[in-house]
């Protein structure tokens, strides 16, 4: 603990707080390719394989968003495009894949909460 006099020579330095979106550069979304096709095992409770992208982006860097939905199509040296949000289960997983924009399609005959998995509107009879 710093004494009256050293904090009236030096002052307190403020704590420098960490970028959490420095692969994004501040932007909505982001276009990579995806080098590899990975699973990863969830925290301490939970069990299932979680499907992720490794995705090196426009500005090089190499992030691992999360694949949202059941099933998908995506495949090496696929276009993703990807937006912020973590998973909590997964370290390190802190963005989400879009689909249903470039070559990750969307999930067919999804009826509830299509604009978040890409799916079209089912025709009515």
């Amino acid at each position: 603990m710093p004494t009256l006099n050293q904090l009236i020579r030096h002052g307190r330095e403020e704590k420098r707080r960490t970028d959490r979106t420095r692969a994004s550069d501040q932007c909505p979304q982001k276009q990579g390719v995806r080098p590899r096709v990975p699973t990863r095992t969830p925290k301490k409770p939970n069990s299932a394989p979680r499907k992720i992208a490794k995705v090196r982006l426009a500005n090089r860097h190499d992030i691992f968003p999360h694949i949202p939905g059941e099933g998908h199509n995506s495949q090496e040296h696929s276009m993703v495009l990807i937006r912020g949000g973590r998973v909590k289960d997964s370290p390190g997983v802190k963005s989400h894949c879009i689909r249903g924009v470039k070559d990750l399609l969307g999930i067919p005959d999804r009826r509830r909460g299509r604009s978040k998995y890409g799916a079209e509107k089912p025709k009515s009879i």
